[in-house]
């Protein structure tokens, strides 16, 4: 299974920006904020919404939540896991755990690797650089570094 996520931008009306300038008498956005179940949200583009997908190797999806623009990629990994539900061909419960996922470098964090461990799940997410110069720096007192498997 491939997790990812992608911003989609919303154009200047979803704001309630006036198409006459002078005419705006109220803030852009109006006058109160965005709900924070609703998938809009401020961020460095404007208005945008976050779409996370994770879906089988077939580019079948299996879930589709979208999230506001300004949410971060790697908190979000474990809601859009839980989400996945694949019925079972006869009778039974839907299967709800894959053998393996992967996701690019949003989505390492200690925390995910540990989620997935705990599932039984294998993971092959790429370390960050940045991530890894600090794990060289602590030397011989270093924690091993993530297991990844090139092959896949």
């Amino acid at each position: 299974m491939n997790v990812d996520s992608t911003v989609c931008r919303a154009r200047q009306h979803a704001a309630g920006a006036r198409r006459n300038s002078q005419a705006q008498q109220e803030p852009p956005g109006g006058k109160r904020a965005e709900h924070d179940d609703h998938g809009l949200g401020r961020s460095r583009g404007g208005w945008t919404t976050k779409i996370h997908l994770a879906c089988e190797q077939g580019h079948r999806p299996l879930s589709l939540p979208t999230t506001s623009g300004q949410r971060r990629d790697s908190p979000q990994f474990r809601a859009v896991l839980e989400v996945i539900r694949v019925p079972s061909v006869g009778l039974g419960r839907p299967r709800v755990r894959s053998l393996r996922v992967r996701g690019d470098t949003a989505y390492a964090s200690r925390a995910n690797r540990a989620c997935q461990r705990g599932r039984g799940i294998l993971c092959t997410i790429p370390e960050p650089a940045d991530q890894a110069g600090h794990r060289k720096r602590w030397g011989t007192a270093g924690v091993r570094p993530p297991a990844v498997d090139r092959e896949d």
